[in-house]
Formats: structure tokens, C-alpha cells, sequence
């Protein structure tokens, strides 16, 4: 089964965010958090989010040329930490967090729907016969 030019494109645009917010984050927490309304900020926690960010990101990147079976695995992994990213960005947003939480919201939304449409996908593709697909 081919994987699709524009989910391997997604991976990369996944990576581009991942990098552009984990670096900061894991570098600079204070600053960027700071920046977008944080009034208290713990390093550690940011730091850990940001390496996250960038450690997921760069899996998508390194899979991004692999075949089907390495691209379902990352896209599992995607699609797992999008909604567990949306449960806690909910879950802060509820106890008063920042109003740049909702961008960050609005942003891991969006990838869980990405993935989960292409999750489906991927299962109608290994549902249909060989000469359909």
C-alpha cells in the first residue's frame, strides 16, 4: 500500500510546528511563555513539553520517506499525543490558562483530525481489495 504524497507532506508541516514550538519551549520557556500571557512559568515543565514537541515532530520528519508499515506506527503515535494534547490543553483552559491556549488548542485540533483522517484512511485502504487500492 502507497502512503499519500500529502500525509507525507503533513509529517513534514508536523515537524515545522514541532520544531518552531519545542525549540523555545525547551530553550527559552520563560521568554516565549512569558510573550503569550503566562504570569508563573515552570521550567520544567515547559522544558519537558517542548522536547516532546521536538522529539515527535522529528520522528514524523525521519519517517517522512519510510514505507506504509513505519508511517501507520508514527501516525499512531501522532494521533495519540494530538488528543492527549487536547485533553490537557481542555483541562488548563477550564482552570484559567492563558488565552494563547486556545491557539495551541485550535493548532492540536487540527492535527487530530489530520491523523485521524488519514488513520481512517489507512484502514479503507487495507480493506479493499489489491486491484481497488
Amino acid at each position: 500500500m502507497d502512503v499519500p504524497v500529502s500525509l507525507r507532506n503533513w509529517f513534514v508541516a508536523h515537524f515545522v510546528v514541532g520544531a518552531a514550538v519545542g525549540a523555545p519551549l525547551l530553550f527559552a520557556p520563560g521568554l516565549l511563555l512569558g510573550a503569550l500571557g503566562w504570569r508563573s512559568v515552570d521550567p520544567v515543565c515547559a522544558r519537558l513539553a517542548g522536547g516532546a514537541l521536538l522529539v515527535i515532530g522529528s520522528v514524523s520528519w525521519l519517517a517522512r520517506d519510510e514505507g506504509s508499515d513505519v508511517f501507520r506506527m508514527v501516525l499512531n503515535l501522532n494521533t495519540l499525543w494530538a488528543y492527549a494534547a487536547v485533553f490537557a490543553l481542555v483541562a488548563a483552559a477550564g482552570q484559567g490558562a492563558p488565552p494563547a491556549t486556545w491557539a495551541l488548542l485550535s493548532a492540536f485540533i487540527a492535527f487530530a483530525g489530520v491523523w485521524t483522517h488519514y488513520r481512517i484512511r489507512f484502514k479503507q485502504l487495507a480493506a479493499a481489495p489489491a486491484d481497488e487500492a
